[in-house]
């Protein structure tokens, strides 16, 4: 059974059976839910007794130990792209932003769970400053944690403007009513809160917006999805 699974990832009309699949997933849950329909939120009585670091805990990278080492005071996020005015905001921008509270679960592809609660900028407020070109359909997140052991293959992810208008969506800053730690994705990361956790890309570096995924990587939207992954991963 498995040697027959392998053979059939690597047809060429069977992956096609699985994206196909996986557009009907997304169409059903968007035909059944509304387009702001909210992850469910806990109290502060919920919280779990601490929120592990899951994959990369330190970007070995010398850019970002740098920021690292003088607390993240040099550092810049650029949002560009299809966008009408580019910028380039540091941690104090962002703060300075419309923010969210929220305490919500953290569902990892791996079979674990915790709550914990986030504050950041709305994605939405970002999308708002650089005025998003009509031919945008999706949001890049480029990271600062290498993927291979040589520093190769930096983190990459995206959503699409549906999910990145969302009014859960925020680029965290603080957990737990802390500044967030690095093993979880300092200086900020993403919460995409209707989503597993591996589109929650952590330790953002710039952001793009673009009209597809033809020319990013291999073309799947994010590293995993690259490498087998659905590219969406509601729940």
């Amino acid at each position: 059974m498995l040697a027959g699974c392998e053979k059939l990832s690597k047809s060429e009309w069977f992956p096609k059976v699985l994206e196909g699949a996986e557009s009907v997933t997304r169409s059903a849950q968007r035909l059944l839910l509304p387009r702001k329909a909210m992850a469910q939120e806990f109290a502060e009585s919920d919280r779990s007794p601490s929120f592990r670091s899951n994959g990369t805990a330190m970007p070995r990278n010398a850019q970002y130990l740098a920021m690292a080492a003088g607390g993240f005071e040099n550092y810049r996020l650029d949002v560009g792209g299809l966008v009408g005015k580019p910028v380039s905001l540091s941690l104090a921008d962002l703060r300075a932003l419309p923010s969210r509270t929220q305490i919500t679960r953290h569902d990892c592809v791996e079979g674990w769970s915790a709550i914990a609660k986030w504050k950041g900028a709305k994605l939405s407020a970002v999308l708002d400053a650089v005025q998003p070109k009509a031919s945008a359909r999706f949001v890049m997140f480029y990271c600062a944690d290498p993927m291979e052991a040589d520093g190769t293959s930096l983190y990459y992810e995206s959503i699409d403007m549906e999910d990145a208008y969302h009014p859960q969506t925020i680029l965290a800053y603080d957990l737990n009513d802390t500044r967030l730690p690095i093993p979880n994705g300092a200086p900020i990361r993403l919460r995409v809160e209707r989503q597993l956790g591996y589109k929650h890309a952590k330790y953002i570096t710039r952001i793009e917006l673009v009209e597809s995924f033809a020319n990013i990587a291999g073309g799947k939207g994010g590293y995993w999805e690259d490498n087998g992954y659905e590219w969406y991963a509601g729940i």
